[in-house]
C-alpha cells in the first residue's frame, strides 16, 4: 500500500509547496483535483492538455519529491437535470480522462451523479425509499433512461483513451451510494466501473467496512481508497436517526460529522481495514481526504498521516517460513 493525500486541503499552497510538504511527511502518492467539486487549485486541466511542455513541468514537480499520482479527481454530477450544469461537469470529467491518458494516470475518480425524477425536473432527486410507488418509478427512469446510457457512453470514451478504471465514490445524494448500487452499475456498464471507497460516507449509513471491502473485493471492484473518518453522535442519532440535513457546521446537534482519520475510530479500526484491503487484493493508494471542521487542513492531514503510518501495510508479503 502507498500513503496518499488528496491535495485539495492544501489548495492555498502551490503544487510545488504542497508536494514538498507532503513528501517531508512520508506521503508517497498525491490525488489531484482537476475539475468539478475538487476544483483546479493544483491542476489547470485545459492548460495542460494544450501544452506538452506544461505536462512535463507538472509531472516533474511531482516526481522531484518522489511522489506519484494515484488518481485525477473530477467529482461532479454529469447527469444533472439542468443541462448547463451537467455539461460543465461532463466536460470536466472528459478532460480528466484525456489528461489521465496524457500523464499515464490509471484512475479517474468521480461521482455517479443523480438525475431528476423525470425529464421535466430542474434539480436532482435522490430516492431513499421504494414507496409510494412514485419513488420506484423515479428509480426506473433514473437508471434505465439516464444513468446507464450515460455511463456506457463515458466508459467507451475512457477505454478509447486508455483509461480503464473509473472510480465512483459511494456517496449519498447520488445514485451510487452503497455496495449494491455500485455493483449494479458495474454489471450494467462494465468492469471499468469500480469504487473509490470512502469509509466516511458508509459509516453513518451503518455499513460495516470489512464486509463492504470483502464484497467489493470478490468482484475486483476497488480501484481507489479515500481515508476519511466519521464520528457518529450516539445521542443525536438516537433521537433523530442518521439522515441529517443540517449544515456540517452544526457540529453539536448533527447526528454525525466528518473527522480526520483516527478521530472517529482508533488505530485498530484502520488496521483492520488495511488488512482486509490486502486480503481483497488491493495494494494501491490510501488517499487521505481532509474534511474535518474541527481542524485546519494542515493539522488534519498531519493527524491522519500519523495514524495511517501505524496502520497501513507498506511492504510486500513475506514468505510463510513458518508454514
Amino acid at each position: 500500500m502507498k500513503l496518499g493525500v488528496l491535495t485539495v486541503a492544501l489548495g492555498d499552497m502551490s503544487l510545488d509547496a504542497a508536494c514538498k510538504f507532503l513528501s517531508e511527511q512520508g506521503v508517497q502518492m498525491v490525488e489531484i483535483g482537476c475539475g468539478g467539486f475538487p476544483g483546479t487549485a493544483h491542476c489547470n486541466t485545459a492548460e495542460l492538455l494544450a501544452d506538452e511542455n506544461k505536462q512535463k513541468e507538472f509531472l516533474d514537480t511531482i516526481h522531484k519529491y518522489g511522489l506519484e499520482i494515484s488518481a485525477l479527481s473530477a467529482h461532479g454530477n454529469a447527469v444533472h437535470p439542468d443541462k448547463a450544469i451537467a455539461k460543465k461537469f461532463d466536460e470536466d470529467l472528459t478532460n480528466a480522462i484525456l489528461l489521465a491518458e496524457k500523464l499515464g494516470v490509471p484512475v479517474v475518480n468521480t461521482f455517479s451523479g443523480c438525475p431528476g425524477g423525470s425529464p421535466e425536473d430542474k434539480t436532482p432527486n435522490w430516492v431513499t425509499c421504494p414507496w409510494p410507488d412514485d419513488f420506484s418509478e423515479i428509480l426506473e427512469y433514473q437508471w434505465n433512461d439516464v444513468l446507464i446510457p450515460y455511463w456506457k457512453e463515458k466508459v467507451a470514451f475512457a477505454k478509447a483513451h486508455n483509461v480503464h478504471k473509473i472510480a465512483l465514490e459511494l456517496h449519498p445524494g447520488f445514485c451510487v451510494y452503497n455496495t449494491r448500487s455500485l455493483l449494479k452499475l458495474r454489471e450494467a456498464v462494465g468492469p471499468e466501473i469500480g469504487a473509490n471507497l470512502d469509509p466516511s460516507h458508509l459509516i453513518w449509513q451503518g455499513m460495516d467496512l470489512i464486509a463492504v471491502i470483502r464484497e467489493l473485493g470478490k468482484a475486483n471492484a476497488i480501484f481507489h481508497f479515500h481515508a476519511k473518518d466519521t464520528k457518529v453522535d450516539a445521542i443525536n442519532t438516537a433521537v433523530n436517526g442518521v439522515l441529517d440535513t443540517q449544515h456540517y457546521s452544526e457540529e453539536l446537534t448533527r447526528s454525525w460529522i466528518f473527522r480526520s482519520v483516527g478521530y472517529g475510530h482508533g488505530e485498530d479500526y484502520w488496521k483492520a481495514i488495511a488488512s482486509e484491503l490486502r486480503l481483497a487484493g488491493y495494494d494501491y493508494a490510501i488517499s487521505i481526504e481532509h474534511e474535518d471542521s474541527l481542524m485546519s487542513g494542515k493539522e488534519g492531514l498531519l493527524k491522519a498521516i500519523g495514524c495511517l503510518k501505524n496502520s497501513l501495510i507498506f511492504e510486500d508479503r513475506g514468505n510463510m517460513y513458518w508454514a
